[in-house]
């Protein structure tokens, strides 16, 4: 067990019977270890843990500072541990909130040793940005089946991660909706028969907004997703279209093509989320409303499918599906994702960073829509470049860029 844990904070060993029942057969439900539970991934997670008749339990629930939600679910769902990794936040914190039967545990360290733990079985990677990039590889390093919705771990340091994984015997699932329809489509052939694998974009809100006004977006409109229900800074992503570009590198490592055989299409109704093109020409996609609970369930079930809680597509109705390639005039940041992704080492880390920074800039008023991209590029063709770094470069550069686009925004 973790050593790692808030000296006042132990509410007393967890109490069996707040545990899920035990299966048919004597199977014990999987336990599930949620980072970022309070997020948009997080409670799609418990959504499908609560339908899932008690195959699951909520194990582990974490988050940054989002006390308030994080004790209301542990009410819910009586985990064994929750864990407030801001040491702040969880000052504000009374004790006694905590339900009978539940721990809690404080800092970035303590998440890290718990989710090492023995008794986690799955861990779902949910915690926005680059925060997430420690807790994922202390899971990987364990050796656990982790469902990964946090792409910048694989985007900030996807061979390292990839080759850990390897070394460890960790399996690594991924959550976002183009990456697991990559990866039940390539279930269709073998990878050494692929000839291109082609992430869908929904093109967000600006795709037929005139090209001039793009610099007067205001946070407000950039914010008004039309076919999904994201985090801000997700959303945000989705229509500078970053979010490809950071999935572009995902694919990259997580699949293991080279970047010529990644590709990006608009796709505007986010219904099918992604295609898979083999060399004889058949193209296999998957479809489904746009609902993030059908990745996630597929990722604590796999290899099995079972029943869920996620939207079904209703093939009584009539239904148009569009397909158009990407303005990259207008959205300059997948070509940004296409050369992160083909030169690897520390681009993609820069870029993510800058990325991350660059967004809280545009919210906070500081920097325009369009110089989101503009930002990215720049610091991303300064960097000091790494074909192969470690971990810890990776970090360091990952607060240079962090510096220089602060420097860039204030100046």
């Amino acid at each position: 067990m973790p050593t790692h844990v808030h000296a006042h904070a132990p509410v007393g060993e967890p109490d069996p019977a707040m545990r899920s029942p035990t299966l048919r057969g004597g199977a014990r439900p999987l336990r599930v270890a949620v980072l970022g539970s309070t997020g948009s991934i997080g409670t799609s997670t418990l959504d499908v843990i609560a339908s899932a008749e008690g195959r699951f339990e909520a194990w582990l629930l974490a988050a940054h500072t989002s006390v308030a939600p994080l004790i209301e679910q542990a009410r819910r769902f009586r985990p064994a541990w929750v864990v407030v990794v801001d040491e702040a936040a969880a000052a504000t914190l009374n004790p006694a909130d905590v339900p009978s039967g539940t721990r809690l545990a404080v800092g970035a360290r303590a998440l890290e040793d718990l989710v090492a733990s023995d008794e986690v079985d799955r861990v779902v990677s949910a915690i926005v940005g680059a925060a997430g990039l420690r807790s994922t590889w202390a899971a990987v390093t364990a050796g656990k089946t982790v469902a990964l919705a946090n792409k910048e771990t694989l985007v900030m340091a996807g061979p390292l991660v990839m080759a850990e994984a390897r070394r460890r015997g960790a399996t690594i699932l991924p959550v976002d909706s183009e990456h697991s329809a990559i990866h039940q489509a390539l279930q269709s052939g073998r990878v050494d028969e692929v000839r291109r694998i082609v992430l869908t974009a929904s093109g967000g809100p600006f795709r037929r907004r005139p090209k001039a006004t793009l610099a007067d977006v205001t946070p407000d409109e950039a914010l008004r997703h039309p076919t999904w229900s994201m985090g801000r800074k997700i959303t945000i992503d989705s229509a500078t279209m970053m979010n490809k570009a950071l999935e572009l590198i995902e694919a990259r490592w997580l699949f293991e093509v080279p970047a010529e055989k990644l590709a990006v299409l608009v796709h505007p109704q986010s219904i099918v989320h992604s295609l898979v093109e083999f060399i004889d020409g058949s193209v296999i996609a998957q479809l489904s409303p746009p609902d993030m609970r059908l990745p996630i369930q597929y990722a604590l079930t796999h290899p099995a499918r079972t029943d869920g809680p996620a939207r079904r597509i209703d093939f009584t109705s009539t239904m148009t599906l569009e397909f158009e390639p990407p303005d990259l005039e207008r959205f300059p940041a997948v070509g940004l994702g296409h050369a992160a992704a083909a030169r690897g080492g520390t681009a993609g880390a820069v870029l993510n960073a800058a990325n991350e920074e660059a967004v809280a800039g545009f919210l906070a008023g500081r920097l325009r829509f369009t110089d989101i991209a503009a930002v990215c590029a720049e610091v991303l063709e300064r960097h000091p470049f790494d074909a192969t770094p470690s971990l810890d470069e990776v970090v360091r550069l990952d607060e240079w860029a962090r510096q220089e686009v602060a420097t860039w925004a204030n100046g």
